[in-house]
């Protein structure tokens, strides 16, 4: 239903955020190690998943498309639910993750709450075959995508310190980042040392 929500993050808890979009405040469950990397009041852009159940609707956000792409395959294994996927996503990275499951080690998933050691055969079992094809080489690092608003906002902002439109646009390509305040601080750096 949600493909995804960019807007402003108005909470952070243990399990999921608050994320502001035209007045409304969407809770967000998310990985930990998506949370930690959020910022309040920084805009972010999250790729949704919207969980209906009889007795629950959810909405679920990756920072990446491709932890999303592994929570929904893991949410089809039989008996992993949301909360046993969110949970391998806290701990491991998606890379890790196809890697565990190629490699058929079922101690580093099983290392995650709510996966026994059963269940990580299960999703070893289920799994195997969408990834022997996987790439490891080009997909080594998790990737956050940037929404193009982002960037030209920390373009706007560097032009208004001062910076020509040629170095706001050379140093916005030279940082990652995944809001406008880290860019611009990020961009300033490298600005400085150039």
């Amino acid at each position: 239903m949600f493909g995804y929500i960019k807007g402003v993050i108005t909470c952070v808890f243990d399990d999921y955020a608050i994320i502001e979009n035209n007045g409304i405040g969407y809770i967000v469950f998310m990985p930990l190690r998506d949370l930690n990397l959020l910022k309040e009041k920084n805009n972010v852009l999250v790729y949704t998943y919207f969980h209906v159940r009889e007795d629950n609707i959810s909405l679920y956000g990756f920072l990446d498309r491709e932890s999303l792409n592994i929570f929904k395959m893991l949410i089809s294994v039989s008996g992993v639910g949301p909360k046993a996927a969110l949970s391998l996503l806290s701990n491991i990275t998606p890379q890790e993750f196809i890697l565990a499951v190629v490699s058929k080690d079922d101690k580093t998933l099983s290392k995650a709450q709510g996966v026994g050691k059963k269940l990580a055969q299960r999703i070893i079992l289920e799994l195997k075959d969408k990834f022997k094809d996987y790439d490891f080489e080009t997909e080594t690092e998790a990737r956050v995508e940037i929404d193009e608003d982002i960037k030209k906002e920390a373009i706007a902002a560097l032009m208004s310190l001062g910076y020509t439109k040629q170095e706001a646009i050379d140093a916005v390509k030279n940082v990652k980042a995944n809001n406008v305040e880290d860019y611009i601080k990020c961009a300033l750096k490298f600005l400085m040392k150039g």
